[in-house]
Formats: structure tokens, sequence, C-alpha cells
């Protein structure tokens, strides 16, 4: 493959996440130099010349989000105004991906938001990992390839765990992943029926477990892990139900307070999530384990790149 028009640029947000992608493809991380003025707005410039090249924009959007967010817009701006010939912004973590719809009286849809922005600012493509809701993907007027860690976490419970597992999704809107996940593990499948009680959005009442999982090692399946209140409840109510052993898995850890804490008191005994969001080590607490998600963006822009198919790395299972 002909690397020299491949160019690889991060943002603030995560830079060793965009290094191990670098280095997986054989490419330098290039420097957009990105810095402050004294009032706060956000300035860059690329440190070589970009005309002609296909440039990936590697930006997670993680607190600040705003800042994040503003950011990687920018980039793809300044890329824009240099010549890029494709520009591609990849964001593990989609910001403000659960605002994908009025759940209530005059509230706005921001995931339609950041999808203009990124279009408008000049990004051509976009690529992610486990969107909140695929229908995010609708909001875009412009390829976008949907990415899944599953690959990874299924590899770490393949090599960890054996016996009598149940997958559990932690509410109905995660029913079919985490179908897709028992039928890959040949595992039985459960759901905790939770409701989150009107206008109380961080708030969950679990009300019962459909399934079989006294006696049984339960792994709870999730997209996010923010509070960690639906977490946590639905792990209280595992255990209630005689779980023998309880992990938690999810692709971003958000980890939002007092997340740490929850978890470190509830019943789960490991948490597993991935790197699309930088995890800072006050954060950090001994049952989680952090797996990375470098190798899967890496071969989907490797993809891009070649014009070839991102979703046969998948088998067509990340169109979901």
């Amino acid at each position: 493959m002909d690397l020299r028009r491949l160019q690889i640029v991060s943002g603030r947000s995560h830079p060793a996440l965009a290094e191990q992608i670098a280095q997986r493809l054989g490419v330098p991380l290039r420097d957009a130099n990105v810095r402050e003025f004294p009032s706060g707005e956000i300035h860059c410039r690329y440190d070589v010349s970009i005309r002609g090249c296909d440039v990936f924009i590697v930006q997670t959007h993680c607190r600040p989000v705003n800042d994040s967010v503003m950011e990687q817009l920018i980039m793809i701006e300044a890329a824009k105004r240099a010549s890029a010939k494709r520009i591609t912004a990849v964001c593990p973590f989609y910001g403000y991906s659960r605002q994908d719809r009025k759940s209530t009286g005059r509230e706005p849809i921001t995931a339609k938001l950041v999808a203009d922005l990124l279009q408008v600012a000049g990004a051509d493509r976009v690529v992610s990992v486990d969107l909140h809701s695929g229908q995010i993907q609708g909001f875009f007027d412009r390829p976008f390839d949907h990415l899944t860690a599953a690959p990874v976490l299924e590899g770490y419970l393949r090599s960890r765990v054996d016996g009598d597992v149940v997958v559990v999704a932690p509410d109905s809107g995660r029913v079919k992943v985490a179908e897709r996940y028992s039928q890959h593990l040949g595992a039985d499948l459960a759901l905790v029926h939770k409701r989150r009680p009107r206008d109380k959005v961080s708030e969950v009442e679990v009300r019962h477990v459909v399934g079989e999982v006294e006696g049984r090692h339960c792994v709870i399946i999730d997209d996010m892990i923010d509070t960690a209140a639906t977490l946590c409840a639905a792990a209280e109510r595992l255990a209630d139900a005689g779980a023998a052993d309880i992990w938690a898995m999810a692709t971003h850890g958000v980890l939002s307070s007092p997340a740490p804490d929850r978890l470190k008191a509830s019943p789960i005994s490991r948490v597993v999530v991935t790197d699309t969001i930088p995890v800072p080590e006050e954060r950090m607490f001994d049952k989680l384990e952090v797996l990375s998600v470098a190798p899967i963006i890496a071969d989907a822009i490797r993809a891009v790149y070649e014009d070839t198919s991102v979703s046969e790395i998948f088998g067509g299972e990340n169109l979901t």
C-alpha cells in the first residue's frame, strides 16, 4: 500500500489512541500544532503540506466535550483550506449521541447538530465506534463508517471466561446487541427490565430479570458507562436473583462522577471498557480493565484509504 498520501492527525483529546493507530498503519502521526489564544479561541496549523492527501483527523468527543468537538471542526476547516483531497473525521466516541431524538417537547436533537457541524466544516467522511443509536448515521449526507468494538470484547471474554455464561442486556434497547454477543459466544441471553422515572435522567428503577441467571456467570453488555446507575441497578437485581459472578462490559468508559465509586461498591467483580475515551488516573480502580480499539480503527482507515470494504472487517455485523 502506498502510504505517501495517507496522513493521520490527532487532536488533543486522546493523542495516545491516535499514536497507536498511526503505528499500526506504519505512518507518522502528524502534528496540527493546536494551541489557544489568550482569549480561549483555538488555532491550528499543519506542520507539513497536506495538499492532495487523504487526511484522517482523530478526535474523540470526551470531556470537555464542547472543546473536543470545536477543536475537531477547526482542524477539519484548516485541512479543507490546505487543499486536502479527502477529509475523514475519526470520532471514536461521537459526542451528544444520546440526544438523537426528542423524548419531550422543546428539546434539541444535538446528535444531528454535531453531524451538521462536521459536514459544514468540510468532513467528506465520518468514522465512529458503537454509536448509541444506529440511526445517527442517517443524519449525514456523506459516507459514514460505523465500527464496533465487539471483536475486542468477545475476544477478551473467550480468553478469560469458561463455563456457564449468560449475556445480559441492561435494558430493552440493548437486547439486539446482547443477542449478537450471545450467539457469537454460544451463551444464553437475559434481560433486565428497567424504568427511568420521568424528569430524572440519572435515576433508574429495575423491575425484574427475564432469563435464568441463578448460579451462573452473568456478563452485562452496554454501549457506554456514564454514571453507572443502570449497570449497578442491574447488577444488584442479578445478585438478588442468585448470579454467581457479574461482569460489566462496554465500549465507551465515560465514567462520570460518581461512576467509579458506584462500581467499586456494586456486586460487579470486573468492569471492562475500551480506550475510545481516555480514562484519567483518578478514575481508575482495581476492577477496571481497558482494552484497545486501535487495531479496529486502523484496519478501517486502511480500508477507507484503499477504497475497500469496511463492513467485511466485521463480517457485515457493524451495520446496525
